[in-house]
């Protein structure tokens, strides 16, 4: 009974589909995966021709349209919705409040030989930073911190 109504009435099954699609993307996917919004609008995009007589009431013509209004929807949002996500952005480096700590050297370091400090009760590896401009520093001078990553401090010369 449900196919046959779907039969006369392919404007509604369209539509239904649609909604049905949109619905799926929003709860499921939060609007991320993209293909499923397109084909949500293709859906739609295809019910209102059919409805409109603009394309004949058949399930051959229903499918084709709905998948040139699915692609052409794609074609037409995929770039402003990538730039509304912000997709290409610089992704700012990761800050911290570590960052330009400043502290005497118990021992020298190199850059192929690191060091240790203790700080906040954590045995933090220390390292020379890349931008450093120096080979070494010496035991006792005072550098700050310019980078960490898990357990390491990348130091420079704060002199």
């Amino acid at each position: 009974m449900l196919i046959e109504y779907f039969n006369e009435h392919q404007a509604a099954f369209w539509v239904t589909a649609g909604f049905v699609i949109l619905a799926v993307e929003v709860l499921a996917f939060g609007l991320a995966s993209g293909v499923l919004l397109f084909a949500g609008i293709g859906a739609l995009a295809t019910g209102g021709l059919i409805w409109l007589g603009i394309v004949p009431h058949t399930w051959i013509a229903g499918i084709a349209c709905f998948a040139v209004t699915t692609a052409a929807s794609a074609l037409a949002l995929w770039k402003p919705l990538k730039n509304f996500q912000g997709v290409g952005d610089v992704i700012p480096e990761p800050t911290s409040d570590l960052i330009g700590h400043q502290f005497r050297l118990d021992e020298s370091i190199s850059v192929s030989k690191p060091g240790t400090t203790r700080f906040s009760g954590v045995e933090w590896r220390v390292e020379v930073a890349d931008k450093a401009g120096v080979e070494t520093i010496d035991a006792g001078k005072k550098v700050s911190v310019v980078s960490i990553d898990a357990g390491i401090f990348r130091v420079t010369p704060a002199d």
